[in-house]
């Protein structure tokens, strides 16, 4: 069935987008702001956090970058507004990191300010290979003067127990995430027990040097030995998070909850929706299969 559902991400792709919206909107909160305040709410009613993303990277025009900036802040003014239990999520490339490093830092920092000014924590994302280095760059440099900026990291690179060590020497707040770009065999580790168990190493190191961190899975086994590690280590329910997608594996994130585990779900919205689906789709074919089968049912 993996492999069908592969083969079924073409197929997706070749769908009217319109069609294709239909059953992406599960994923997605919508393409405005009003849509992100929308989802939240309802996550929160049910005891779930959130993070909002507006939807889009790899931006390569100043003004464009800019409006990006814009938007980022107006979706900050919503979250405090609708007094939300809801944090910010930012791609640099869409901020202009392929244009001009300084620009970059100077648009990051003007999120920054704005949503130290009401409160919210904003999480840098990790892209691909070729920015993780500038990305780690510039986090290091706000979070001298922000304290409220977190950073992802990716357990699938082979660099990242280094990047872990590095980062929680200035007390670092992180996601810890599988990685879903897909990179070369000599920095990135493709089997997947060697990718949990990197996970586990990188996220044990982090809180044995009291980071905070976000466990961003959807994966049962790294569920379960999360949980096993938070409780030898006698972590308190403020000490860490689990992280999932919207619409992904609800189940698990109302069992997370159930047993008091805080949960935050990653809402993304916006525009741009349709490129985010498709690498989603390549990200995780099963949900290409689920796609499919609303379809033809």
């Amino acid at each position: 069935m993996g492999i069908l559902n592969t083969v079924l991400v073409p197929v997706i792709q070749a769908m009217p987008k319109k069609v294709v919206k239909i059953f992406a909107d599960k994923y997605i909160a919508g393409d405005s702001v009003s849509d992100a305040v929308h989802s939240v709410k309802i996550l929160n009613s049910k005891g779930l956090m959130a993070t909002v993303d507006v939807l889009g990277e790899s931006i390569n025009e100043k003004s464009e970058a800019v409006l990006s900036k814009d938007e980022n802040i107006i979706t900050l003014e919503a979250i405090s507004k609708n007094n939300l239990d809801c944090n910010l999520s930012i791609k640099l490339t869409m901020l202009g990191l392929n244009i001009d490093h300084d620009f970059c830092l100077e648009q990051v920092s003007g999120i920054l300010e704005k949503a130290k000014s009401l409160n919210i924590f904003v999480r840098i994302d990790m892209e691909d290979s070729s920015v993780t280095e500038s990305t780690i760059n510039i986090f290091e440099t706000v979070k001298k003067k922000f304290d409220n900026v977190g950073i992802v990291i990716q357990a699938y690179l082979r660099r990242s127990e280094d990047d872990i060590k590095r980062l929680t020497e200035i007390n670092a707040n992180f996601r810890i995430c599988k990685g879903i770009y897909i990179e070369p065999e000599k920095i990135a580790f493709k089997d997947p027990d060697e990718i949990r168990n990197n996970f586990m190493k990188i996220l044990r190191i982090a809180f044995e040097r009291k980071s905070y961190c976000g466990i961003a899975t959807h994966d049962e086994i790294l569920i379960k030995d999360s949980v096993n590690l938070v409780k030898e280590l006698n972590l308190r329910k403020d000490e860490y998070e689990f992280q999932m997608l919207l619409g992904v594996k609800e189940n698990l994130r109302e069992e997370a909850v159930a047993k008091g585990h805080r949960m935050r779900i990653y809402v993304p919205f916006g525009k741009r929706w349709y490129e985010y689906s498709i690498r989603r789709f390549k990200e995780n074919p099963n949900m290409a299969g689920q796609v499919l089968k609303s379809i033809f049912s």
